[in-house]
């Protein structure tokens, strides 16, 4: 399909989409993005610092994994969203290639024209005091991963709290693709408006913006993944910090330390959907800080995301999944927590 077919596809699908608008958006400050922006491979404290407070955006974001100008885009970008300015962020999405998915509804949106209309329909319908407000940055101006919450009543009768996966070109935005948990937005309300299984698309568009992460956080990536996929947790853990952080959102588990990560997913391995055959690397974005890659399975759970952030020698310091929980029943997610407990 070319590039019009796709685009008049999306905008004559968006009715159907009734009460959920992009999640993640775009990047709204694009007067703060060079083209050609380079990674941020230096192996320093991360230029974004700790923690920025924003006026315009009420929450407190944790930059400690992005660099300055990751951090200015993404402000500057929820602060408009926020503002319900639709044409003020569409403008900052590429014209020439510019493409958002919902991983977890399967909604396309392919071209500029229907991203806008998707924006223009439904941003003057949010509540006065609805909010989308970044919580984490991942990453640089080339590649990056958002943490970020949408208020109740913006994308339907529950909060929402989800993950970009953000690619540039030419200091435009090029490819946006979100992950959340369809439990915590609710079954019901997820079943409303998410398309049948064999209607998802079959491109995610990777292809359109090339590999472009760093070097640092591909290798890493592929390392874990390759563990994973053998189902090899005491290797998957090698690549972990002491003190590393292993967070499931969608399981809503935390463990902590290499040892007990690697026993967790070397016991967990049958039921977790990012681990054993079929698992791959479909994408990664990021910067030698901190970022994170797509996954795809063969299993129940098609795809995921896993987040990355890395300290000065590469190792994991924290890792978090995220990936649609509505695709499992419930015993499976009380297995996962079993397995979880030490003895």
């Amino acid at each position: 399909m070319n590039d019009k077919g796709k685009t008049a596809g999306a905008v004559s699908r968006r009715g159907i989409l009734r009460g959920v608008a992009v999640g993640g958006g775009a990047v709204a400050a694009a007067a703060l993005l060079p083209a050609g922006a380079a990674h941020a491979d230096d192996r320093g404290p991360a230029g974004g610092g700790t923690v920025r407070q924003v006026p315009g955006v009420h929450t407190v974001i944790d930059t400690s994994h992005a660099t300055d100008e990751a951090a200015r885009i993404f402000s500057a970008y929820f602060r408009t969203k926020s503002a319900k300015d639709y044409e003020g962020i569409s403008t900052f999405f590429s014209k020439q290639n510019a493409n958002y998915l919902d991983a977890i509804l399967g909604w396309p949106f392919y071209g500029w024209q229907a991203i806008h209309d998707l924006f223009a329909q439904y941003m003057p319908r949010w509540p006065k005091d609805g909010t989308s407000s970044p919580v984490r940055i991942l990453g640089d101006a080339t590649s990056a991963v958002v943490f970020f919450t949408n208020t109740t009543g913006l994308f339907g009768p529950s909060e929402m709290r989800a993950a970009g996966v953000v690619n540039f070109q030419r200091g435009k935005i090029a490819r946006w693709v979100d992950y959340w948990d369809g439990r915590h937005f609710g079954t019901d309300n997820l079943d409303a408006e998410r398309l049948p299984a064999d209607q998802f698309p079959t491109d995610w568009m990777e292809s359109t913006v090339g590999e472009t992460a760093s070097p640092v956080i591909r290798k890493v990536s592929e390392q874990l993944s390759a563990a994973l996929r053998a189902g090899e947790g005491e290797r998957a853990a090698a690549l972990f910090a002491s003190d590393a952080v292993f967070e499931d959102m969608t399981a809503h588990l935390q463990i902590l330390g290499p040892r007990s990560i690697g026993a967790y997913l070397t016991t967990a391995s049958d039921v977790l959907p990012y681990t054993g055959k079929g698992t791959r690397v479909r994408h990664v974005v990021g910067s030698a800080r901190g970022g994170g890659y797509e996954w795809a399975a063969a299993g129940p759970v098609p795809r995921g995301l896993h987040t990355l952030e890395l300290d000065a020698q590469g190792r994991i310091t924290r890792l978090t999944a995220v990936w649609d929980g509505t695709l499992v029943d419930d015993e499976t997610l009380m297995t996962m927590a079993r397995r979880a407990i030490e003895h």
